[in-house]
């Protein structure tokens, strides 16, 4: 085996390096936990105002059982003075008879008034109950996409630490002057920096070569560096 061969199998090591870091860095992890914060995201867009009508509903409500409440104690004033105190006029009962009246009319009214907003809260409640579920079930997918993630990328790196460890095996078997010049080409070259010659074409860049090109470089000896004239790269005869 000739140092460029070496050097071929270096390639080989490192392209799958480069690989391995493009899955790591495009696990399908990555659009899935993308997709759940979107999700989430219009989850929680959508109930901005259902939320904001509940609220404004609920305070109507505690507005009216406040004044539902205060016309009750009022009552109980009445009542108390109608049947427990000592009246000495009948006209004066009569003024309180039709205040308590007055007061549960009023009371009715307003008891109406809060089962109307009671029928109007209630589907948006269970909207909203509804959504809060929707939350939990994309929170727990968020939770369970981000330990597969770190499962995948656990895996990758397992990948990556063995390719890594074989790498310096390789390089150590290739001469410093070759290394030095493949460890240059490879960033120029978007990292495949040598590449066979098979017949008149060099796989690197997939151009002809001429017939002349061609047979100059296979009567320098199997192991001179040399490079593709047309793209640059090493070529291995």
């Amino acid at each position: 085996m000739t140092d460029l061969d070496r050097v071929l199998d270096l390639q080989t090591s490192d392209t799958t390096t480069d690989q391995l870091r493009h899955r790591r860095e495009t696990l399908a992890e990555y659009a899935e936990l993308k997709a759940i914060d979107v999700r989430e995201a219009e989850i929680v867009a959508s109930v901005v105002e259902p939320r904001a009508e509940r609220d404004s509903l609920g305070r109507e409500q505690k507005r009216l059982e406040d004044e539902i409440a205060g016309i009750e104690q009022k009552v109980a004033v009445v009542l108390h003075q109608l049947y427990e105190e000592g009246l000495t006029s009948p006209k004066e009962a009569q003024a309180l008879q039709a205040d308590l009246e007055s007061l549960k009319r009023r009371q009715a009214a307003l008891e109406d008034e809060v089962l109307e907003l009671m029928e109007k809260i209630e589907p948006l409640d269970a909207a909203l109950a509804g959504s809060v579920a929707d939350l939990d079930t994309v929170r727990g997918d968020r939770e369970r996409t981000k330990a597969a993630l770190v499962a995948a990328q656990a895996a990758v790196d397992s990948e990556l630490a063995a390719v890594a460890e074989s790498r310096i095996q390789l390089a150590a078997a290739v001469s410093p002057e070759m290394l030095k010049s493949y460890e240059e080409l490879r960033p120029q070259y978007g990292g495949i920096a040598i590449a066979r010659l098979v017949g008149a074409t060099c796989q690197g860049c997939f151009l002809s070569l001429a017939a002349a090109e061609v047979d100059e470089l296979r009567r320098r000896p199997a192991d001179e560096l040399v490079h593709c004239p047309d793209c640059g790269r090493i070529l291995v005869r």
